[in-house]
């Protein structure tokens, strides 16, 4: 019977006056890809930072694993602060939709987080960084480990952002549209990239927003759409692909606009 990594019930969210999220109930699976979808503003990233634990509901509950504590696994986040989701966060890795890479070099950035999460020390660090550099087709060279982040084309900052969440060893990977601002040949790269790392260990839970038909397509995840605050769709990719639904349809034939459009406002 499949093991719930992430349990969402009954979420709310709005902003001023506006309702993002109105009652969302979704259990996410341990080895699953799933994708969310939708239009822009429809309360994908809102979702992700709920799980993520970046956002509080205004009602509802957001429920984990914690994968620290066998005798207590299921935790609500709502209880838990501090060290505590530090810790539950020692097993998540996240890839922003901007890289939101730190300000210093490729070795920095794979370090830091080695560093303040695990408390690793640098002869340690360092074969993980040249591991995971490799694992996503980057120079592991010291040369290359002392480039300034800022001197990445967008391709190898995607890439070096997806071997930083990779270098943590995560049993679950966030990815906010992680696509975006590619050209189609780093695009097809990422795409396999994250096919590949779903896999590398046993039961790997992802966990991807994008507007990539193509990506999709790779991955034939599971999809979860949101329209007006709640969940119009949740089944397999092919199910999603061939539906006739009246807002489906079109949402699907314009997601590669809506792609682009997110490439073009980078």
């Amino acid at each position: 019977m499949p093991i719930i990594e992430i349990q969402i019930e009954n979420l709310h969210k709005a902003f001023d006056d506006k309702q993002i999220l109105k009652g969302i109930n979704l259990d996410l699976y341990q080895g699953d890809v799933i994708a969310i979808v939708g239009g822009s503003g429809c309360g994908k990233t809102v979702l992700m930072n709920h799980i993520l634990g970046q956002i509080v509901p205004d009602r509802g509950n957001v429920r984990v694993i914690d994968h620290n504590n066998p005798a207590e696994p299921f935790r609500d986040l709502a209880d838990i602060h501090g060290f505590e989701l530090d810790s539950i966060h020692q097993h998540w890795g996240v890839v922003f939709q901007r890289n939101a890479l730190f300000s210093g070099t490729v070795y920095e950035n794979i370090a830091l987080w080695l560093k303040e999460v695990k408390g690793l020390h640098d002869d340690a660090i360092l074969p993980i960084a040249q591991k995971y550099l490799k694992a996503v087709a980057l120079p592991d060279d010291k040369q290359f480990l002392n480039r300034p982040h800022e001197k990445l084309s967008g391709g190898m900052a995607k890439r070096l952002a997806i071997a930083r969440a990779l270098s943590m060893g995560p049993i679950v990977v966030f990815y906010d549209e992680p696509t975006t601002g590619l050209d189609p040949t780093s695009s097809a790269q990422i795409h396999n990239l994250i096919f590949d790392t779903h896999f590398e260990i046993d039961k790997r839970t992802s966990i991807i927003i994008t507007h990539d038909k193509d990506l999709l397509n790779r991955l034939q995840p599971r999809i979860i759409m949101l329209h007006e605050g709640n969940i119009l769709f949740d089944g397999p990719f092919e199910e999603f692909k061939d539906s006739g639904s009246e807002v489906i349809r079109p949402y699907f034939d314009l997601m590669p606009i809506l792609h682009k459009r997110n490439i073009l406002d980078k």
